[in-house]
């Protein structure tokens, strides 16, 4: 964590499907110029990914996703030495050469369950990983997710993720959270997960959410993707209240901003620029 308590992971998506920046930044140096800026704004995380999971998303074999982060990879560690690189994947092959060229970080949104040999990677690199929470898998994830509680089931599958992967050699301490918001989840249970994070604090592990740009904002506000900003900035405020302290973001710098402002409201007398009138 930085001296802020809060963390920002921007997202670099190296795919040509991408929900949000479709085919942007499949060029590896247009890619590698985005997470230069995205860590200028204060991003301390870079989550660079070669497949894309969005609702409905199709599977990526692992020599093309290779192909695509890896060179990415490689410039940032060069470019930005002191950015932390993740790597978004759920494949062992992609994480550990990843992590031979410079990340330090698996981010999977299979929580290790997609390849058997991922805990193995993490744990033998002595990596950060983050472990989410998905019901299904992304082709099929969104056709009709459905819980009895979903704050509950959520979170058990989290406190067992988090077991599993400690018994598995990965130090508790570099263990991240994710209740997986908009993987396999209804608008109605993405807003009960965001109202009731503070539960998820209670794992003892970080919580990270990623809300940015997602499709439940535009249910909401009738926005487009491009202009979800706003709703984005909203939930990240709301989630900081809960709890959350790491946030996959795409737009850095406004969202810095507007959890600098949340942060100095739990103890603003303790913020040195503050003043008081």
């Amino acid at each position: 964590m930085s001296e802020r308590d809060f963390t920002l992971m921007g997202v670099i998506n190296v795919t040509p499907d991408s929900f949000s920046d479709a085919g942007q930044y499949l060029d590896a140096g247009r890619a590698i110029s985005h997470g230069i800026e995205l860590a200028d704004q204060g991003a301390e995380i870079l989550d660079v990914g070669g497949e894309s999971t969005r609702p409905g998303a199709d599977p990526v074999d692992a020599d093309e996703e290779l192909r695509r982060v890896l060179p990415v990879i490689e410039g940032l560690a060069a470019a930005r030495p002191r950015a932390q690189l993740s790597i978004d994947t759920s494949k062992a092959v992609v994480a550990a050469e990843a992590i031979r060229r410079g990340a330090t970080m698996v981010n999977d949104v299979t929580a290790l369950r997609g390849d058997p040999k991922m805990a193995e990677v993490v744990a033998a690199a002595d990596a950060d990983c983050c472990l989410m929470h998905m019901l299904g898998e992304p082709r099929t994830m969104q056709l009709d997710p459905s819980y009895e509680d979903v704050v509950g089931e959520v979170k058990a599958f989290l406190e067992e993720r988090v077991a599993s992967a400690v018994s598995a050699g990965i130090a508790e301490e570099r263990i991240i959270v994710d209740p997986g918001i908009g993987f396999g989840k209804t608008l109605v249970h993405n807003l009960e997960l965001l109202a009731r994070l503070d539960e998820f604090v209670a794992i003892g592990r970080p919580v990270m959410i990623g809300t940015s740009r997602k499709s439940f904002l535009g249910r909401l506000t009738g926005r487009e993707v491009d202009e979800r900003l706003a709703a984005t900035i909203a939930s990240c405020v709301i989630a900081y209240q809960h709890g959350a302290r790491v946030f996959r973001v795409h737009d850095v710098a406004p969202i810095a901003d507007a959890l600098v402002v949340a942060a100095a409201t739990v103890a603003p007398w303790t913020t040195p620029t503050s003043t008081t009138r």
